[in-house]
């Protein structure tokens, strides 16, 4: 219904709206049919108005309606019928060498001063002026003028009557008028050719807009995959290993290993629903997944936990008190915790053991963690190479301008150090939202 009323009253939902009036309408579509077929046919068009010049012009001679103007009727016919096709021919390649056009016509234009005949077809020399105007360069407007007024001038001499402003100025005036016209097209032309210019522009930069867009969600989607998955997979490992171990000497210590597989697979798949119900569609209806809040500085210690019930000796050390930090932010932290820890388990060893030491301060949050396994380092040395979970915590370290380190220590072992800046607020939110800003 509101759509509706708003096509009686005129009046949309976000605003007026403004109905051309029917005789603009019918203006419009036929001078828009016209450009259709010059841009189809623009030879054809340029044959059929020559054509409707020279038949006027012709016309114009044949039933004497130059007697009128004329200043002196005694010219030959033949002489007026060659001038009458000198004026009107050339009008056929007016668009693309008007100026040439022009200097073809000039010397009928004189003829036509000098014998006195002032036919009415030398006023098509203005359509020429107009596209002077419409394609040239202005200062050709200059040639023109003086191509277009000179035989004025020569008629005035040799035909003197009243006075010269009176015998010059139409003259004057319509020049000046039709290259006004051609001027103010041409300005009309080049500014909506660069609206539409920039209308393209824009849509590109959007597309490419979305497009990276696109491909940061893919990426952020991929690195909270790959460390939810990755962490709660190798917690699940760890404990089936060391559950099925337990399970041949202490069966309680077994079924014990058994609820944590189930307590860590239930907490896996909570994330990954989590994370993948903003993929779906029709958010926000009745079967939408229930959406928790994410993992941040206060699940550390339930984190380290749960690592520790793998098995892995696991200390947590905090110095300070935790600041109100963004959702992203304390991601932030929890992720590259839960990666080092990971990475522990994987690569660490039966003896392994780790430390996270966070400290939280007015200058920044420092979160170390160090392991005493093997590390990379087991098998001959670590050949500098970065895996895909280092790589996605420096990349969510460096999204709020923090600093990541991760390598190996010189006695055997690893460390992982992060720190990020003191928070800005509205930066920090933007980045958030998918635009980094500057």
């Amino acid at each position: 219904m509101r759509k509706g009323a708003a096509a009686v009253t005129g009046i949309a939902e976000d605003g007026p709206v403004t109905t051309p009036h029917p005789l603009t309408t019918l203006v419009q579509g036929l001078l828009q049919r016209i450009r259709a077929f010059d841009e189809r046919r623009p030879r054809a068009w340029d044959l059929t108005l020559t054509s409707f010049w020279v038949i006027a012009a012709l016309t114009d001679y044949a039933s004497s309606g130059w007697r009128r103007t004329a200043q002196n009727t005694d010219v030959p016919g033949w002489l007026l019928i060659c001038m009458s096709l000198g004026f009107t021919v050339p009008l056929l390649w007016r668009r693309s060498r008007p100026l040439t056009v022009l200097l073809v016509i000039a010397p009928f234009s004189l003829l036509n001063g000098w014998t006195g005949a002032i036919l009415q077809a030398s006023l098509v020399q203005g359509v020429v002026i107009f596209h002077v105007a419409l394609h040239r360069p202005i200062r050709e407007l200059a040639w023109a003028a003086s191509m277009t007024l000179a035989p004025l001038v020569v008629g005035t001499v040799r035909y003197p009557q009243g006075a010269w402003d009176w015998q010059l100025g139409p003259g004057i005036w319509t020049f000046t008028l039709t290259a006004l016209l051609g001027i103010a097209v041409r300005s009309r032309k080049e500014y909506t050719d660069s609206l539409v210019d920039r209308a393209r522009r824009l849509e590109v930069e959007r597309d490419q807009q979305a497009q990276l867009a696109a491909a940061a969600e893919r990426a952020r989607i991929a690195r909270e995959m790959h460390d939810i998955i990755g962490h709660n997979l190798s917690v699940i490992t760890t404990l089936a290993d060391g559950g099925a171990y337990a399970a041949r000497k202490s069966p309680d210590r077994g079924v014990q290993a058994l609820e944590a597989i189930g307590t860590t697979s239930r907490q896996a798949l909570s994330e990954l629903r989590r994370l993948l119900g903003v993929l779906r569609e029709g958010e926000g209806t009745s079967d939408s997944p229930t959406r928790a809040p994410q993992p941040g500085l206060a699940d550390l210690a339930s984190l380290v936990e749960s690592v520790r019930s793998t098995g892995l000796q696991v200390s947590l050390t905090v110095k300070g008190t935790a600041p109100a930090q963004s959702a992203g932010r304390q991601l932030t932290v929890y992720r590259v915790v839960q990666e080092a820890l990971t990475n522990t388990l994987k690569h660490g060893g039966e003896a392994a053991s780790a430390t996270v030491d966070a400290t939280y301060a007015p200058d920044g949050i420092t979160v170390t963690v160090t392991d005493t396994g093997a590390g990379r380092c087991g098998n001959g040395g670590w050949d500098g190479a970065e895996g895909r979970g280092i790589t996605g915590m420096r990349e969510r370290t460096a999204l709020y301008d923090g600093t990541l380190e991760a390598a190996p220590l010189p006695g055997g072992g690893w460390r992982v150090h992060l720190r990020l800046p003191p928070e800005s607020t509205a930066l920090d939110t933007r980045r958030e939202n998918g635009n980094p800003g500057t």
